[in-house]
């Protein structure tokens, strides 16, 4: 059985993806995502009003089922888009990898492309935990998933060129990520380095969305990638705006730390 086989293998449930519906319903359905946005402002203020002078809840058991639950669907969603772009990079090569929309109607990766921008949605349930336990909630947190959700529903809809390396680093990162929110919702002791290290992986994230989104711009100027302007433009505030805040969440929760304990010390 030769590499392209044992790599592009489908699941039934794979098979059987109709990802022409998904791409109309989402053509049709894609605003939705700011009303999902405004509602979900709006439990995040108003919720932390509210609990301003309640009890914080505890919520430990629904908080590891809820970040396992992410996880197990993070790293396979890594696994599935890994294993096509792996395959396109090594048969076909960089400049197909970024502009192939293969990714959005592949076999494979299909099913995975939706599942990626449909989870964006359930995904700011994270808040709620940090809303109702009473911890701090930083800007990054909240604006993170409220333009994730909108740029991925608006970019799907479109089948824009980078999809597939954007999706495919969001869930591997989030993979690692969730696991760790696993970990110590269930008590387990991690170490620091392991919260340095999923950071560290995000800030590299954001350069790779910085660099994908230069290698977009550069081949649609000559007619080998889809996307349009528009998107890239957006695309490239967020990234470098993402860049900029988990440089300096990295720099405030683990440097400055550092050298407050060495000063203390």
């Amino acid at each position: 059985m030769n590499m392209s086989v044992l790599t592009l293998q489908e699941y039934e449930f794979e098979k059987q993806f109709n990802e022409n519906e998904a791409i109309q319903w989402m053509q049709e359905n894609w605003k939705k995502s700011f009303l999902f946005s405004a509602l979900y402002a709006a439990f995040v203020f108003g919720g932390r009003h509210l609990m301003n002078k309640r009890a914080k809840f505890e919520l430990r058991k629904p908080l590891v089922l809820w970040s396992l639950t992410l996880a197990v669907f993070s790293i396979f969603g890594a696994l599935r888009t890994g294993a096509y772009m792996v395959y396109i990079l090594m048969t076909k090569g960089l400049k197909q990898s970024v502009c192939d929309q293969g990714f959005y109607n592949g076999p494979v990766s299909k099913f995975w492309a939706y599942a990626f921008v449909l989870s964006k949605a359930p995904e700011l349930g994270d808040t709620i935990f940090i809303v109702l336990r009473k911890q701090k909630l930083i800007f990054l947190h909240w604006y993170h998933h409220i333009t994730v959700l909108l740029y991925s529903w608006y970019s799907y809809k479109d089948m824009v060129a980078g999809g597939g390396w954007f999706m495919t680093m969001n869930y591997s990162v989030h993979a690692v990520m969730y696991s760790y929110y696993a970990l110590r919702a269930a008590g387990f002791r991690v170490s620091r380095k392991f919260a340095m290290f999923i950071t560290l992986s995000q800030i590299t994230q954001m350069l790779m969305g910085c660099v994908i989104n230069y290698l977009v711009f550069y081949w649609m100027q000559h007619d080998q990638c889809h996307s349009h302007f528009q998107n890239i433009f957006w695309s490239s505030l967020m990234y470098l705006s993402y860049l900029v805040l988990f440089c300096h969440f990295f720099f405030e929760a683990y440097i400055g730390k550092m050298r407050k304990t060495t000063k203390a010390e």
